[in-house]
């Protein structure tokens, strides 16, 4: 990290992504820390100073070309910059949401943080108010702070949203809108360059801009590792990956080629007369699978996780076909409606053994259950933010193959 520019990257936090971007800025400044010790250490040896001289002319520097985010501390103490931009949401009885921004970020790379499926009371008017928000509510919310962060003169703007939203709405079969689409061009027209978000639900979204960039991050490395350390689990010939269905197909061989271990695919057929309707009540009308799973321990990996039902009824299929532990890794565990409670009946019942999700969504609930592991992905992005400030490669990032084979290496 070079110590000068960091002084110009600002985080704005949404009222429902300021716990996710409490959680970045925290990696934010730890590897920042991490590499100022470094630096420090290195010019101490080189000038042969020590090392609270050097200390002290570097915050001499930092403060000279940026004081607002240092703040006071003591001079041969290496400082960190705060990142986060002080902020005002007000929630007007009518229900508009104003965005206020309380310090200078003229001139600044400007990153907005968002998670738009946070369905828990988030605050308003300095926390004298507290509402829970639908996803239009989240997303009205980045419209209202992106254009006061353009008006505040920031020089770049990113948004950090770890799901997109109305990502699902990506193709056409109708009469119906392309929302996945025409909603990253109303940010692009607001003046946001890029967004950052976590395993998009269709490529074609990516292509859908004019200049607008998506960095679609992956947390397959964090997924892997944590599945790596199961109890009880070990990744020997009984071990098989099953694509839940055919549009999982690509994600699913990412993993059977990383953990080198066979692949098998679920085919549902759905009668498209019945509407689905919750979890236990979808038009999936038969399943036939693809491979062999008898005896084995089950691995399935999916982008999203709504009410859960596609994956329970895969889930039975696969119970049924005589497999062993069933492991599903979610990387956008939405759990909406009624889904926790059908997953503690199907858990109790013996479908599945383990459900891995990211903490790309803000779920306080699912994090009690004794089925559930939590992987916390804010250091990817804390990592991905750092990268694309100072102008580095993200390949090692958006393609991490060469991250795992070196993690089974050491193990």
């Amino acid at each position: 990290m070079n110590y000068s520019s960091l002084a110009n990257l600002a985080v704005v936090a949404c009222p429902g992504g300021e716990v996710f971007a409490d959680e970045v800025i925290l990696h934010l400044q730890e590897g920042y820390l991490r590499n100022r010790e470094l630096l420090i250490t290195h010019l101490a040896a080189r000038y042969h100073l020590d090392a609270p001289t050097v200390a002290a002319r570097i915050n001499f520097i930092n403060e000279v070309l940026s004081p607002m985010p240092y703040g006071g501390g003591k001079m041969n103490t290496f400082q960190t910059p705060q990142f986060k931009v002080a902020t005002r949401f007000s929630l007007f009885s009518n229900g508009e949401v104003k965005a206020e921004i309380l310090e200078s970020i003229r001139g600044k790379d400007t990153y907005i943080v968002q998670d738009v499926e946070n369905h828990y009371p988030v605050a308003f008017n300095e926390g004298k108010s507290r509402q829970v928000l639908s996803v239009n509510d989240h997303l009205l919310t980045i419209l209202v702070t992106v254009d006061a962060v353009r008006q505040a003169g920031a020089d770049q703007i990113t948004l950090v949203t770890p799901i997109y939203p109305y990502s699902r709405q990506h193709k056409k079969k109708g009469r119906e809108g392309l929302t996945a689409s025409r909603v990253g061009k109303i940010l692009e027209s607001l003046g946001v360059n890029r967004i950052i978000t976590l395993d998009i639900h269709s490529r074609e979204i990516v292509n859908s801009f004019n200049y607008l960039r998506l960095e679609n991050l992956h947390a397959s490395y964090q997924i892997i590792r944590v599945l790596s350390g199961l109890p009880g689990i070990v990744l020997n010939d009984d071990f098989v990956v099953v694509s839940p269905d055919t549009g999982a197909v690509d994600r699913n061989k990412f993993y059977a080629t990383a953990l080198k271990k066979p692949l098998a695919l679920l085919y549902k057929e759905r009668d498209y007369s019945r509407v689905s309707m919750d979890a236990l009540e979808n038009n999936i009308s038969e399943i036939k699978l693809l491979g062999n799973v008898k005896g084995k321990t089950v691995f399935m990996a999916d982008d999203m996780l709504g009410t859960g039902g596609t994956l329970l009824k895969a889930m039975q299929f696969l119970k049924d076909q005589g497999a062993g532990k069933v492991i599903a890794a979610i990387s956008l565990p939405l759990f909406s409606g009624e889904a926790i409670s059908y997953f503690d009946a199907a858990y109790k019942a013996g479908l599945f053994y383990r459900i891995i999700g990211t903490n790309a969504i803000y779920h306080e609930a699912v994090l009690q259950r004794e089925w559930y592991i939590t992987v916390n992905i804010t250091k990817l992005f804390a990592q991905t933010i750092c990268r694309l400030h100072q102008g580095l490669s993200l390949s090692s990032l958006l393609d991490n193959r060469e991250v795992i084979v070196k993690l089974f290496a050491e193990s």
